[in-house]
């Protein structure tokens, strides 16, 4: 490789690193202003309909401006069904979460992901797991149990279950997500996701919605809006560098929880959080770091028997 090109590749690298950390930045933002909407009386259903129905104005922009609206045609649509069904599915429980926890808990909580990726992996996919990977979701559920010290009622258990099965049910995504981008762009899954869930969240709008301040309307365009863009700069992150750089910028989220937590809603993080969250973190980056790893191995080997 030469200079310039390993110089083209570094950027590329420094890019897709910078387009996560926006990512994170902007759902940080998305949850914040999903806990102003139900503060303003907003619930559950309406901001779940703001979130998907306002993500596609960014969503189609970027597809129009892009590849183009025909991109969006597929021949999968079962695919991109059960994939909305799946992430509405874990949407729920993770909102509901922001709304019963605050942020910095909920947000640490999210940090499980890989840690049921893994699970997960090996259950349904039957995906060969070490005990070096076993060992690291053992140390990352410790880690979850010094944040959510059960028993204490530190935080509300019904906060902590919705929580990990959130979490459970964004790994079951990112492995659905494995099988259909074989076949389909990224444009076409984000587009097919926030389409498809637009209906039944009309139905929850209809039988929850009510009046609410300006304020509250905006809040809940906002969650959209962020939303969208999120979604926009974590595709892009992934096609610019690979996952084992981009997805540990996701556990900056932590620094945004606690910030906005702390500004608009004068939530603290207690000392178990910031105990625990390290550990969840370490656990995480483990796993990343130990698959990348061993899918260098087999592509040598590959290499080496040619």
């Amino acid at each position: 490789m030469t200079s310039g090109m390993a110089a083209a590749s570094r950027d590329r690298i420094l890019y897709g690193a910078a387009l996560r950390l926006g990512s994170v930045a902007t759902f940080g933002i998305m949850n914040a202003l999903v806990k102003l909407s139900e503060a303003g009386g907003a619930k559950l259903g309406e901001i779940l309909f703001f979130r998907q129905s306002f993500a596609l104005l960014p969503v189609v922009a970027w597809i129009a401006a892009g590849p183009g609206l025909a991109s969006i045609r597929t021949d999968r649509i079962g695919a991109h069904l059960s994939r909305t069904a799946l992430g509405l599915t874990s949407m729920l429980f993770v909102f509901s979460t922001i709304l019963l926890l605050p942020l910095a808990e909920s947000t640490t909580l999210q940090f499980t992901l890989p840690i049921f990726a893994t699970i997960l992996g090996a259950v349904i996919l039957r995906e060969p797991t070490g005990w070096h990977r076993w060992g690291a979701v053992a140390i990352g559920f410790v880690g979850v149990l010094i944040v959510t010290r059960p028993g204490s009622g530190h935080i509300a258990v019904i906060g902590i279950i919705t929580g990990l099965m959130g979490a459970m049910m964004s790994s079951g995504v990112s492995i659905l997500l494995r099988q259909i981008s074989k076949t389909e762009s990224a444009p076409t899954i984000v587009f097919w996701f926030s389409m498809l869930s637009v209906p039944p969240l009309a139905l929850a709008f209809a039988f929850s919605a009510s009046a609410h301040p300006w304020e509250t309307w905006a809040f809940m365009i906002g969650v959209g809006l962020m939303g969208g863009i999120a979604q926009l700069l974590m595709t892009a992150a992934l096609a610019s560098a690979p996952v084992s750089v981009v997805v540990p910028m996701d556990y900056t989220g932590l620094i945004w929880a606690a910030l906005l937590g702390w500004v608009l809603f004068g939530n603290v993080p207690s000392w178990s959080t910031w105990v625990g969250a390290p550990i969840i973190i370490a656990s995480g980056l483990y796993i990343v770091w130990r698959e990348h790893r061993l899918r260098r191995e087999k592509v040598d080997r590959a290499i080496d028997a040619l």
